[in-house]
C-alpha cells in the first residue's frame, strides 16, 4: 500500500503542477476555480507521498558516508535561499530565471545524498525529475523571458540570513518527526 500512495502521490504532483502547460486551453476554461483544484490536488499529493513514503518497507540501496551530512546541510541553506524572495528583490539571483525550481531541485537532489533507501530515492528523484521537466517545459512554452528590476546585495543577505535560521527550525520539525538532520 505504501508504494502505491508513494507513487499515486508523486504522479499527481506531476500533473497539478504540468496541467497548466501541457493543456493550457482547457487549464484556462477553468478560470480561479482551477487555481483552486490545482492547489487541492498539489496538497493531497504532498499528503500521499508522506503517507507512501512512512508506509514503505525500508530498502537499503546504499550506505551515504557520514559527511553527506555537512554536504546535505550547506545545500538546504543555498535551496531555502534560492526559493526565497531573493530572485526577486535580490541581486545575486537577479538573472535566475527559475530561482525556486533551482531550489526545489537543490533541495531533491540534497536528499539523495543522505538517503539510501529505496523509497528516498523514488520520491526526492522523482520529485528532482519533476523539477528538471518543469523547467524545460516552461522554457519551451514561454521562451521569452525578462529578469526583474535588480535589488540589493542588503536583500541578499537578509534572504540568506532567514535561510539559515530556516534550516534550523525545519531541523527542529525534522527531530520531532523522526529524522534528525544534523550531525550528532
Amino acid at each position: 500500500m505504501g508504494w502505491g500512495l508513494l507513487i499515486l502521490g508523486l504522479a499527481l504532483w506531476w500533473a497539478a503542477h504540468l496541467f497548466k502547460r501541457v493543456l493550457p486551453e482547457r487549464r484556462a476554461a477553468m478560470g480561479n476555480a482551477g487555481k483552486g483544484a490545482v492547489a487541492i490536488a498539489i496538497v493531497i499529493a504532498v499528503v500521499l507521498m508522506v503517507l507512501g513514503f512512512r508506509a514503505t518497507p525500508y530498502v537499503a540501496v546504499w550506505t551515504p558516508p557520514s559527511f553527506m551530512i555537512h554536504i546535505n546541510n550547506t545545500l538546504m541553506v543555498f535551496a531555502l535561499w534560492l526559493t526565497s524572495p531573493a530572485g526577486q528583490k535580490g541581486l545575486i539571483l537577479n538573472k535566475v530565471r527559475h530561482p525556486m525550481l533551482g531550489g526545489f531541485k537543490l533541495w531533491a537532489f540534497a536528499h539523495l545524498l543522505v538517503n539510501g533507501d529505496l523509497a528516498s530515492i523514488v520520491m526526492f528523484g522523482g520529485l528532482l525529475a519533476w523539477a528538471v521537466v518543469e523547467v524545460i517545459v516552461i522554457n519551451r512554452s514561454e521562451p521569452d523571458w525578462t529578469p526583474p528590476a535588480p535589488g540589493s546585495l542588503a536583500k541578499d543577505a537578509m534572504f540568506f540570513a532567514i535561510s539559515v535560521v530556516l534550516l534550523g527550525v525545519i531541523g527542529m520539525i525534522h527531530g520531532w518527526l523522526g529524522y534528525w538532520p544534523f550531525p550528532q
